[in-house]
């Protein structure tokens, strides 16, 4: 049951960066039939890339996402719980899920390079090619910067606490939706990571890759989308358990 859990992190992760970092390419580089300034494109392509993984990760309760992981696991609520049995929020289970959700990220962000090979191939700013697979500030502030991501990465691990335990079970669609509203609200300061793997598996496939003139892939940022969406996580788990 938790090798099905971890391919179907894999997979759902997989999916949810193809998706999300193929709308950022579709929007920012030369030649797409998409290009130009949308934000609003990029906070739904988000949000209905979230819809897409959450039903690709069924087996595993859908994470995506170690913040998501993380909430439960302070929460003290099953990862996953279903006709095969409930995965238990431990340690070792927790490990699981991060190592899929990262080879997932990683994965889909190659898929979305191949997508867009041709156009990753024509001259661009590096900054422009690195923001395809990664986040990165408008205004480089490494703890107003963390503050942002925290606080993102809150509302959603709070919401998916907090509405387990509502009658509504409105499900993927209400998360790709809180994912669009925190996009279009809190994502401008950041780029919105609000998940460490969503963040940290491309920036590595960046780095790997022979993307033409791709440039840096800025290590010295790449802690603040790990280390706020935990803090955000840890946070919005704590508050949930005195509330539920």
């Amino acid at each position: 049951m938790l090798l099905d859990a971890f391919w179907s992190e894999v997979i759902g992760t997989a999916t949810l960066i193809l998706l999300g970092a193929g709308v950022v390419a579709n929007v920012i580089l030369p030649k797409n039939k998409g290009f130009g300034p949308d934000w609003l494109l990029i906070n739904f392509g988000w949000g209905f890339a979230v819809f897409a993984g959450v039903y690709a990760a069924f087996k595993s309760g859908a994470h995506l996402n170690p913040a998501v992981t993380t909430g439960l696991w302070v929460a003290d609520l099953p990862f996953f719980s279903g006709d095969a049995g409930t995965i238990e929020p431990t340690f070792g289970h927790a490990l699981v899920y991060y190592a899929g959700e990262l080879l997932g990220a990683f994965i889909g962000a190659i898929l979305a390079f191949l997508a867009y090979k041709k156009h990753f191939d024509e001259d661009a700013d590096p900054g422009t090619k690195l923001a395809v697979f990664s986040t990165g500030p408008a205004i480089r502030s490494y703890g107003w910067n963390l503050v942002t991501e925290a606080l993102g990465t809150f509302v959603l691990v709070f919401w998916v606490i907090v509405a387990g335990k509502t009658p509504s079970e409105l499900g993927p669609l209400a998360v790709s939706l809180i994912v669009v509203g925190i996009g279009a609200s809190l994502g401008g300061p950041t780029g919105y990571a609000i998940n460490p793997a969503r963040d940290l598996g491309p920036r590595i496939a960046h780095f790997v890759l022979p993307i033409p003139g791709k440039g840096s892939s800025d290590w010295g940022y790449s802690w603040v989308p790990v280390v706020g969406p935990l803090v955000g996580s840890v946070l919005a788990g704590l508050l949930g358990s005195a509330l539920i």
